[in-house]
């Protein structure tokens, strides 16, 4: 492992952990340099075994036993050290989960490849907060989803939050961006995709109802925070369901929300995966 001590925070090579707390600069930076940052040891571990490259790691001290074994296949990669009030001044946050490895990212998917070869998809549509992202990125893998499509405005599941939030989620689910709907509403129907607007409609379905039947692919739809859906996203969708509110509440987080509509999916699959079963165990006791 080549271990640099820090004796000078403002050397070149450190230059991707300045200025960390900067939304707006981190957004540009990242993607036109092609890197993301993974934020602790179990989220380097997955960056890794995603197969990702390393470019550099910043650390403490004590963590160093840890992650070493991790980067036993990558031995010229910097490993930077140094005390906890040096990396404060550097990053411009208390580094409490011990280590920060900038990575390169990986090159972008191809959305209709993506889409090929799914059969369950969650589509996000302009959501602008990054803990958000994360927090449906680790629904979509814990619940059993395929793949995740981001429209173009959509904020970036490689975004240090995003990355955190997910617990490394967004570097184990596939993910694409989506040109704008003028193509992108034809290539959900081209690839055999029923698109599912979760929004306040009027002619919107009970999802508890929605599940009884579901189609062979399907895509679930989530708006932004604030406005939901916009009205192409809309026009794009075959159906519409909705979430029922009690006590006067009209919508939940759409982290939640996903995380719900993922659950009765999946729950919806399994009914129906028992159900020839159970109808197969029925004729052969007539038969008896």
């Amino acid at each position: 492992m080549r271990v640099i001590e820090i004796t000078e925070l403002g050397i070149p090579e450190l230059a991707d952990y300045t200025q960390l707390t900067d939304v707006a600069l981190r957004r540009v930076r990242e993607p036109e340099e092609g890197l993301y940052l993974a934020e602790s040891p179990k989220v380097i571990e997955r960056a890794l075994r995603a197969g990702h490259q390393p470019r550099s790691v910043l650390i403490l001290p004590e963590w160093l036993e840890k992650i070493e074994p991790l980067l036993s296949d990558h031995p010229d990669v910097p490993v930077y050290v140094g005390s906890s009030a040096q990396l404060e001044q550097l990053t411009g946050f208390h580094m409490h989960r011990g280590a920060l490895a900038s990575m390169h990212r990986p090159a972008p998917r191809d959305p209709a490849e993506l889409l090929r070869a799914s059969r369950r998809v969650v589509v996000l549509e302009d959501l602008t907060d990054h803990t958000n992202v994360g927090a449906i990125f680790r629904s979509v893998a814990a619940l059993g989803a395929d793949a995740v499509l981001l429209s173009p405005a959509c904020a970036d599941p490689l975004y240090r939050r995003a990355v955190r939030v997910s617990m490394g989620a967004v570097l184990q689910v596939p993910w694409a961006r989506l040109p704008e709907w003028r193509e992108a509403g034809p290539l959900f129907r081209e690839e055999g995709y029923e698109l599912t607007a979760f929004a306040l409609r009027d002619d919107a379905e009970d999802l508890a109802e929605y599940v009884d039947e579901l189609p062979e692919r399907l895509a679930l739809m989530f708006g932004t925070e604030g406005d939901g859906l916009s009205r192409r996203a809309l026009a794009s969708s075959a159906r519409s369901v909705v979430i029922p509110m009690e006590h006067g509440v009209d919508s939940l987080n759409v982290a939640t929300a996903a995380a719900l509509a993922l659950w009765a999916v999946r729950t919806g699959d399994q009914r129906a995966a028992r159900e020839p079963l159970s109808a197969a165990a029925a004729g052969e006791g007539s038969l008896r």
